[in-house]
């Protein structure tokens, strides 16, 4: 592998925290387009889905992680 190749598991993280990314942002664009304009459980859910995603990718490719 190169220097920038991706094992098929980090392409996985990646992929996963992309969905779950879009998601969270089409669930907060329908809320705000409903007025809604506080954090509701299910934004909560999602937005935790996703930094927990985020947790398991590196920040090189987007994501948190440190290491």
């Amino acid at each position: 592998m190169g220097l920038f190749s991706k094992s098929p598991q980090e392409k996985a993280d990646i992929a996963a925290m992309k969905a779950a990314d879009k998601k969270l942002n089409d669930n907060s664009d329908r809320e705000f387009k409903a007025g809604i304009r506080h954090e509701t459980p299910e934004y909560q859910r999602l937005n935790k889905a996703a930094n927990e995603a985020a947790a398991k990718v590196s920040r090189w490719h987007g994501g948190t992680k440190r290491r």
